[in-house]
């Protein structure tokens, strides 16, 4: 995957979080959203740039 298409993937996944954020609900609702989205983001380029591999290596 080019370095193009993730910076589309990030700017549309920021542009969608921006329209939730501009929807009135909950601020609780809202966080929560916000924070699965982070984290799934987060997770998708750890996996992307092959650092998931090595994170699910350490031992605790």
């Amino acid at each position: 995957m080019s370095i193009i298409t993730v910076l589309i993937t990030l700017v549309v996944v920021g542009f969608v979080m921006w329209l939730i954020n501009r929807i009135p609900m909950q601020r609780t609702i809202k966080t929560i959203v916000n924070v699965v989205v982070v984290i799934v983001v987060v997770v998708w380029l750890f996996k992307l740039f092959g650092l998931w591999a090595y994170l699910s290596n350490i031992k605790v």
